[in-house]
Formats: C-alpha cells, structure tokens, sequence
C-alpha cells in the first residue's frame, strides 16, 4: 500500500471524446477478431474459427481493425 492516491477528474472531457467500442473488430497485434460489448473485451476468436464468410473477414480487418 505504499503506491500514492491518485485523484480522478469526474469532469474531464478526454475521457467522452474515446468513442465506446460496440461489436466486432479485427486486432492487428493479436491477428484475432475481437468481440466488444458496452466498451468492454468479450471474446476473441481467431479468423479460422470465425464463422463470416471470406468477404466479411475481409472488409473487418480492412474497416475495423484496431
């Protein structure tokens, strides 16, 4: 317990301008399709096991990619 208190601005403006993920995205560091629900991670799969057709891979990891 010797980390020092950091306090949180509750009105800071950065923090609305990070758009809230929501649904499925290509991660180019992991090479998985990454599933986000309300911000949060739910699950990843990897594109050989991701059920989408070849064409909407593709237009994911071309549009969506993070």
């Amino acid at each position: 317990m010797s980390e020092p208190v950091v306090q949180l601005d509750l009105f800071d403006d950065q923090a609305a301008d990070q758009p809230v993920l929501n649904g499925m995205y290509y991660e180019r560091s992991s090479g998985k399709f990454v599933s986000f629900v309300c911000g949060r991670r739910h699950f990843e799969i990897t594109p050989g096991r991701c059920l989408g057709d070849k064409e909407w891979k593709d237009k994911t990891m071309r549009e969506r990619a993070i």
